[in-house]
């Protein structure tokens, strides 16, 4: 049931391809968190009407700069596809997942496209631009997971049994679209962040809490709150699929999970008290990242056609007091 290895030149590659994708990322946050995404006008994919701006401003060079590697790693992503499609015999996963990040390279290039052209960048405070950025959010969680399941096959791993996995499966459907909805929450409090900068954490909570508030800063306070709650539900769900799928690779999958959650979590905390500085915001995405990129490969063991499986069963300590009341 295991696929054939990728050739250690391809492997590199999609790692590679992974590693410069997340760096893109990052710089877009930092176009935003530094209010240069108008920086090129409403032009695109030219830059102020023109391929190469002439006597540019700062901000004109950092979204010049996100447009020339957001480029270079769309070029990278046809080339990590077409290659996984030629190297690879019909059936091999790591083809239909090189497939899906092509597909989510391409739509996260229209978001992108859409945010500029719609003028929902810089200093924009419409709700509409809150709907484009958890759009972004979302499809761009879906390349990086598509990216990750590429290396992943790429490596030799099982493909992927969706039907039949029974609580195990809906365990995973639920992380993903948990850790889904915490990201679009953090995507809607960094754009609070950046429009409504605060002095200090006191004025930060009175923002928040003010009846006259714009509605990005009411919504600001679910992330803190969700941060939390999401955080035990992870780790619940991940012990559970490690109970569910006993391999070793799945349990050292949880334990990473757990550890990577607990260090964003201190983090997102940090980033608070400090209230947001562009480098925090940083961190505190990059390790949302990790911590996406944690489960997805974690739901990729789990949910592999020949993992382990085991039925969860009451421990002996339940058990005994479940007899211990019917004897009563």
């Amino acid at each position: 049931m295991t696929s054939p290895a990728s050739s250690r030149r391809f492997q590199v590659f999609s790692f590679a391809v992974l590693a410069y994708t997340l760096a893109v990322v990052l710089w877009g946050a930092f176009v935003r968190a530094t209010g240069s995404g108008a920086g090129c006008g409403d032009h695109w994919p030219q830059c102020n009407g023109v391929v190469i701006p002439r006597e540019p401003s700062v901000a004109t060079l950092i979204e010049y700069t996100h447009r020339l590697t957001s480029g270079l790693v769309l070029l990278l992503s046809v080339a990590l596809c077409v290659w996984a499609l030629r190297a690879h015999a019909k059936g091999h996963p790591v083809r239909r997942a090189a497939s899906m990040q092509l597909f989510f390279m391409l739509t996260e290039a229209a978001i992108g496209a859409g945010l500029v052209l719609f003028q929902y960048v810089a200093h924009n405070q419409s709700i509409g631009r809150a709907f484009w950025m958890a759009a972004h959010l979302i499809n761009t969680f879906l390349l990086i997971g598509a990216q990750t399941l590429t290396v992943w096959f790429a490596s030799g791993r099982s493909r992927l049994a969706l039907r039949g996995q029974g609580l195990a499966g809906a365990l995973v459907g639920a992380g993903l679209v948990a850790l889904m909805l915490l990201g679009v929450t953090g995507a809607i409090a960094a754009l609070g962040d950046t429009l409504f900068p605060a002095s200090s954490l006191a004025e930060g909570l009175r923002q928040d809490v003010s009846e006259t508030a714009h509605v990005l800063l009411r919504l600001r306070v679910l992330h803190p709150l969700l941060a939390v709650g999401t955080g035990a539900l992870v780790v619940v769900i991940a012990s559970f699929i490690a109970r569910l799928r006993p391999s070793a690779e799945v349990k050292r999958g949880a334990m990473l999970l757990g550890i990577l959650y607990a260090v964003q979590l201190a983090v997102g905390v940090i980033n608070l008290v400090l209230l947001a500085p562009v480098w925090m915001q940083l961190i505190h995405l990059l390790l949302a990242d990790l911590v996406w990129i944690s489960l997805v490969r974690l739901a990729a063991a789990g949910l592999a056609v020949d993992a382990p499986r085991a039925e969860l069963r009451p421990s002996p300590a339940s058990t005994a007091s479940a007899s211990g009341s019917r004897v009563g």
